[in-house]
């Protein structure tokens, strides 16, 4: 007869050892979130006046000790001073004549754009016509198109607009056509089952979904319209920053030059801070559903 044998702990009732706790740091779900992490406003505020700090800290820095002339590269306090003298003079309207025709390429190029994307981006017959020819385009230069562009229509303000145009609209169309494609097909495949039809489904579907993105798009392009528009007034203008640009270049006023390049970053760097806030609040859902 053979007996089994138990330990005291297998018996009923007996206490059992407590189980040994291992100690293996902060839980894995605990873990500090870096990627993605949320900042302050403070906080953001307080970085990025750093960072401008910094560059301005190394640009004064390289030009006292870097060996190169003023006539090259001058001083953050000698362009300052040449700021100052500048807005006595032709500061505001230069700015408001080159604001101006940013405004009015950007706004045309725009309303262009955006019913040509979605279009491409819904329909793909009318992609596979029209897709690769704005694709073709958009590879070309757009200063090659600057003297094309006094030929067929002057030199008048109808010009600058067209250069900023040639050099937005047709990225603008694919990036537009871009966002459309990335709206969820669930979401259009239910509008079909509720008996919806197209044009309803581009209004009440397809646009409102992809508006956040088509936002961005535009935020991003509108500063290439600004890059766009120094080459535009480089040639046949009276006023305006681009304009400038080339007077200084020719006297070699380097400050000058330096002067306006910091006004153009600075309008667009207000204008896309604007954006970016106006998107915050037309699209809370988009970041709430983020």
């Amino acid at each position: 007869m053979v007996t089994s044998q138990s330990s005291p702990a297998d018996v009923a009732g007996a206490p059992k050892a407590p189980a040994t706790v291992r100690s293996a740091g902060p839980p894995r779900g605990r873990r500090r979130r870096r990627l993605y992490a949320e900042l302050s406003r403070p906080s953001y505020i307080v970085t990025a006046v750093l960072g401008f700090a910094v560059l301005i800290g190394a640009w004064w820095l390289y030009a006292a000790v870097g060996g190169l002339s003023d006539l090259f590269l001058p001083a953050p306090d000698q362009v300052a001073s040449r700021l100052v003298k500048y807005a006595g003079e032709d500061l505001w309207s230069d700015t408001w004549a080159s604001f101006r025709r940013v405004s009015i390429g950007f706004l045309i190029s725009t309303a262009m754009a955006l019913p040509v994307g979605i279009l491409i981006g819904t329909y793909r017959r009318v992609e596979a016509a029209i897709e690769p020819t704005m694709g073709f385009i958009r590879y070309m230069p757009a200063i090659a198109f600057v003297p094309l562009t006094i030929i067929w229509i002057g030199v008048g303000e109808e010009q600058k607009w067209l250069v900023i145009w040639i050099g937005t609209f047709f990225t603008q169309v694919l990036m537009v056509m871009d966002n459309v494609k990335r709206v969820r097909r669930e979401l259009v495949d239910i509008g079909y089952t509720l008996g919806m039809s197209d044009l309803a489904i581009l209004g009440r579907i397809v646009i409102p979904s992809a508006s956040p993105a088509i936002w961005d798009t535009l935020r991003i392009t509108l500063g290439w319209a600004w890059t766009w528009l120094v080459l535009a007034e480089l040639v046949a203008a009276d006023d305006g920053l681009g304009h400038r640009i080339v007077l200084a270049q020719r006297y070699l006023q380097t400050d000058t030059i330096f002067v306006a390049l910091i006004v153009v970053g600075a309008i667009g760097l207000l204008m896309d801070q604007v954006m970016k806030f106006a998107g915050r609040r037309l699209f809370r859902w988009a970041e709430k559903g983020a």
